[in-house]
């Protein structure tokens, strides 16, 4: 008998359908064993890792993980749990640090020497570099603010000096007014920046704590470009226009943004040159393979020749759904196998 592809889950949480599975996980299931690959889930416990670790290391060639991270009370084991199971040589799809790296908002400051990312990028690790930094990054232009943790909008916000800095002037004072949208539900708050700085201690105090901060793109306005990727290969792109107010720049469907679905030839620009950036995109964040399912967000700006370009906001690979449309389901499995025996020895893949 084959070994086992395994997908790995954890009981409870909203992303369940009624048979305690992600609507999206036994589809995936099915159409590997239709194709001949056995497959079939296990729950992540972390009373039962050691148990999970040798099964898996025993009868799994790879793994697929399908636990979305709110979902996840013992990432630091379950993250280790699948570490050993790649030096093991179990497949990591993904390899855990291909999570952490592509999945964390630093990605996109350790991209800024592709032409996917602003080069005025900047990660905060610590408060001291925060306060430090961040003043004169203000004076330059309109900011946004990343934090590392957090989901749909909490956390990132939109900063502006509400009145013009005197001429010359290249850092913000601590005392200037600023204006913050937040973009949760674009909600508007005004603060002095020295107080809103202190507020955003707690962004990048505690584990995984981290502040991204990137020049404010006007056109985002226009909606927010996600590519849906498989491998490397590009399957649909998802435009997002975010509500049609006037603080309005969150492009999440809780603040009222409209969804439209493309064929990624709709969008050839874009997904050429961000195809053509892969093996840099690669190398700068770890060298690891290329997850299985995954996004990358852009928006629009306008370069120096006046000219569209598309600036890279986020890239997700922890948990990329496709509840609307089961039947990429076949595609995934064709790309499972794909890589599988891409991978691994003939001889390995009838142990």
């Amino acid at each position: 008998m084959g070994k086992k592809v395994i997908f790995f889950e954890v009981e409870g949480g909203t992303d369940k359908g009624p048979d305690g599975y992600r609507p999206d996980t036994m589809p995936m299931v099915d159409a590997l064993q239709q194709r001949g690959q056995e497959a079939e889930v296990i729950f992540f416990n972390v009373t039962k890792t050691q148990q999970i670790f040798d099964y898996v290391k025993e009868h799994g060639i790879a793994y697929v993980s399908r636990i979305n991270p709110g979902n996840l009370q013992h990432e630091e084991a379950y993250f280790a749990m699948l570490r050993e199971l790649c030096q093991a040589g179990v497949m990591g799809m993904p390899h855990p640090d291909a999570m952490i790296s592509y999945g964390s908002k630093d990605a996109l400051s350790k991209l800024t020497t592709t032409n996917l990312v602003p080069d005025d990028t900047f990660a905060y690790y610590t408060v001291d570099v925060f306060k430090a930094q961040f003043p004169i990054s203000l004076a330059l232009t309109e900011r946004v603010l990343k934090q590392n943790r957090g989901s749909t909008g909490e956390g990132i916000w939109r900063v502006h000096v509400v009145e013009p800095l005197a001429e010359g002037m290249t850092t913000v004072p601590l005392d200037a007014k600023i204006k913050c949208t937040e973009a949760k539900d674009n909600h508007v708050e005004y603060w002095q920046l020295g107080d809103f700085m202190t507020f955003c201690e707690q962004y990048i105090t505690g584990p995984n704590g981290m502040l991204i901060d990137m020049r404010f793109l006007p056109r985002i306005t226009e909606g927010e470009i996600r590519l849906l990727m498989l491998r490397h290969h590009p399957v649909h792109v998802v435009h997002k226009k975010p509500a049609d107010t006037a603080d309005a720049f969150s492009a999440t469907l809780f603040s009222g943004a409209h969804y439209r679905y493309d064929a990624p030839e709709d969008w050839a620009a874009l997904v050429q040159n961000f195809l053509a950036q892969l093996p840099q995109i690669t190398s700068l964040l770890g060298n690891y393979d290329l997850p299985l399912i995954w996004t990358a967000d852009f928006m629009l700006d306008t370069n120096e020749a006046g000219e569209d370009c598309y600036i890279l906001g986020e890239i997700n690979c922890s948990c990329v759904g496709f509840t609307s449309e089961l039947s990429f389901a076949h595609r995934v499995a064709e790309e499972i196998l794909a890589s599988i025996h891409e991978n691994t020895p003939i001889a390995a893949l009838n142990k």
